[in-house]
């Protein structure tokens, strides 16, 4: 019961805030909704920009079906091409773009190392899934998609953070370098330490 709500908010809040991207970005003015000392480079690097939100929306998007055991159990072949789709147009292209953004993010050095990191382990996971499934070794492949859904979630938490630090009156300046190393770091964390459990468990 506690798994099936756990995969319920999950898909919940990665549909919402990937729905929440394609309206925010394919229906307004780019950078309308951001805070106003990020517009200026958000307008220089639109193409990244919007290469970056609408890949990772897909990744949002997809990334909770493929840890359904019904899909994979009955529809075998759409979950590999969910798969495919999630890889490459989602994660590869997603990174790619996030990578590049992510030198020109606001908060300084503290907010582009936090990014770029995310964004090369969010790369690195996917390729460790990629190669463990061509590989034919499943277990591996679903750790390493896992490790990789929990940093494509960074894109739920740090939203979750954002309205937290606002709500509590911390200045934006203050608290948005952080969220560069809040949004991914405790979810990989969690992950590791969760497939630890579950490793054990099985031992």
């Amino acid at each position: 019961m506690l798994y099936t709500v756990r995969n319920f908010l999950v898909a919940f809040f990665a549909f919402g805030v990937a729905l929440y991207a394609l309206v925010a970005y394919g229906f307004f003015t780019l950078g309308s909704l951001v805070h106003p000392a990020m517009k200026t480079s958000f307008m220089a690097h639109s193409i990244g920009i919007y290469a970056h939100v609408f890949a990772s929306a897909i990744a949002l998007l997809l990334g909770p079906l493929q840890f359904s055991t019904k899909l994979r159990a009955n529809y075998i072949t759409l979950h590999r091409w969910n798969g495919r789709v999630y890889l490459f147009l989602g994660v590869l292209l997603g990174g790619s773009a996030g990578l590049y953004v992510a030198q020109f993010a606001y908060g300084g050095l503290l907010a582009k190392t936090g990014f770029s990191l995310l964004a090369m382990a969010w790369l690195h996971s996917g390729f460790m899934a990629y190669s463990a499934i061509r590989r034919n070794n499943i277990a591996e492949h679903q750790r390493w998609m896992q490790r990789n859904f929990a940093l494509t979630f960074a894109a739920v938490t740090l939203r979750i953070y954002l309205g937290s630090f606002m709500a509590a009156g911390v200045r934006f300046e203050v608290f948005y370098p952080w969220l560069a190393w809040l949004c991914w770091v405790p979810n990989l964390l969690l992950m590791e330490w969760w497939l630890g459990s579950f490793k054990s468990e099985e031992e």
